[in-house]
């Protein structure tokens, strides 16, 4: 029996969309051969995501998670093409899963890296090229050095670009393909919103040692 690598395993995973344990296990019933692998997942049912993506989604779920004592609430909207995926379990657990991962990643702004503005990678860019460490380097060394400083920053805002809190081995984005390929349709993750109690609400500061004296004064 072949033996298969990680990378093998990554490679395979990229190109169909398919889990992580069928793609290992097409890759062991083929030998290592990629063609052969996706031919077998593909017969199996377990299409390509990316064979997916001109297709419309317009169906799907308005999920929702509450964190443990109500201080932190989540809304997510993922989408697929039909109804009766939307009904299928899988695609509900893969809603609440994304609502918790919002949840748990409270730096994260946006869906994905295409929809940061750009005026905020310019601005990160003009940040990272006027830091002293970067000031007796190359021109182009520091193009490089910024570079990927500003992706590494811009990654950190985008969901799909977060590690999966329930596998650290995958991130967002490849759970969601997993799971388009394993249900046939496309899915999609359009939006979230992140409520957080108190948020925006100027609060009084109070001095205890203040109030204590204001209260004693009178007695």
């Amino acid at each position: 029996m072949a033996q298969i690598s990680a990378k093998q395993v990554k490679e395979l995973r990229d190109k169909t969309g398919a889990g992580m344990m069928d793609c290992k296990k097409a890759l062991i019933e083929n030998d290592g051969n990629l063609d052969k692998a996706t031919e077998w997942l593909r017969k199996k049912g377990i299409a390509s995501a990316g064979k997916k993506e001109g297709r419309v989604a317009a169906e799907g779920l308005v999920g929702s998670y509450i964190h443990t004592g109500g201080r932190v609430g989540i809304l997510v909207e993922v989408n697929c093409e039909t109804d009766f995926v939307a009904r299928e379990e899988q695609f509900q657990d893969l809603v609440r899963n994304i609502a918790m991962q919002v949840a748990a990643c409270p730096n994260v702004e946006y869906v994905s890296v295409d929809e940061i503005p750009k005026d905020m990678a310019a601005k990160e860019k003009e940040i990272e090229m006027g830091r002293d460490d970067l000031a007796n380097k190359p021109e182009n060394i520091r193009e490089k050095i910024v570079q990927g400083r500003i992706d590494k920053r811009l990654k950190e805002l985008s969901l799909l670009d977060q590690p999966y809190i329930r596998d650290q081995n995958i991130t967002v984005e490849e759970l969601v393909k997993a799971t388009s390929g394993k249900l046939g349709e496309k899915i999609q993750v359009r939006r979230f919103v992140r409520f957080i109690l108190g948020e925006g609400i100027e609060k009084k500061e109070t001095n205890f040692a203040e109030e204590v004296a204001a209260q004693t004064s009178g007695q």
